[in-house]
């Protein structure tokens, strides 16, 4: 992923995008946030990408973890070392924040400097491990772009099963540690990213969401409804 890119950006610094494309950015949000967050709760596997020193995301997912034994895999996608709020994914790390139930937890050892290489990682276990459906722990500013990079990394993989977003409750004006940003600085920038991104074909396009989305729609109305998928 293009490194160049900086994380916070102010919104005027949009004005060289058209109208449509970002239109396109508020529909790929609008249709990701729709889709029920209580689906998390029946998901075969809770998916932690963690970063930016939010270690609410890994706290969250932990707690869903450990009051739902229905769930059979959480996984734990590593960051980035260049980040100084970087802490590496070990099994004592996470146990320190609460887990406790080991069985069914995989963690990425190796470092993951950016959102595709943990997608890459995610779609490798979902392969691996036979999972059936994923929720996407993730802070709310950032989710739809890791949701957009899972798609697309699940797609390339051949895979299609229900992706579910579960964003992690927190204040907009909650700084990330990283950054010192609130999601209110942030989300400019994830725009941006969204935006090069689709046009490196690095996450899913608006097109390839609504396709996406129209299966899952119409093919696990059970477990968007609130059933186990």
């Amino acid at each position: 992923m293009n490194r160049s890119l900086p994380r916070v950006v102010h919104a005027e610094d949009l004005a060289g995008y058209t109208a449509v494309q970002l239109m396109h950015v508020m529909k790929a949000f609008m249709a990701i946030l729709a889709l029920p967050q209580s689906a998390a709760e029946h998901v075969d596997a809770l998916v932690v990408p963690t970063g930016q020193g939010e270690e609410w995301r890994l706290t969250h997912a932990i707690r869903r973890w450990e009051t739902n034994p229905d769930i059979s895999y959480l996984l734990v996608a590593n960051g980035n070392p260049a980040e100084e709020t970087y802490h590496q994914i070990t099994l004592p790390y996470v146990r320190r924040l609460g887990l406790r139930r080991l069985d069914g937890v995989h963690l990425q050892t190796e470092p993951a400097p950016n959102t595709g290489l943990q997608g890459a990682w995610i779609a490798n276990q979902v392969e691996a491990l036979g999972i059936t459906s994923l929720a996407l722990v993730v802070s709310p500013y950032h989710l739809p772009r890791v949701y957009l990079t899972v798609l697309k990394a699940l797609s390339r993989s051949g895979i299609r099963v229900p992706l579910i977003p579960d964003p992690v409750p927190v204040s907009p004006d909650t700084p990330a540690p990283e950054t010192q940003a609130t999601a209110y600085d942030l989300l400019p920038g994830e725009a941006e990213r969204i935006l090069t991104y689709m046009a490196k074909d690095w996450v899913a396009t608006l097109e390839e969401l609504q396709r996406y989305l129209q299966w899952l729609w119409s093919d696990h109305k059970q477990l968007l409804s609130g059933a186990r998928a």
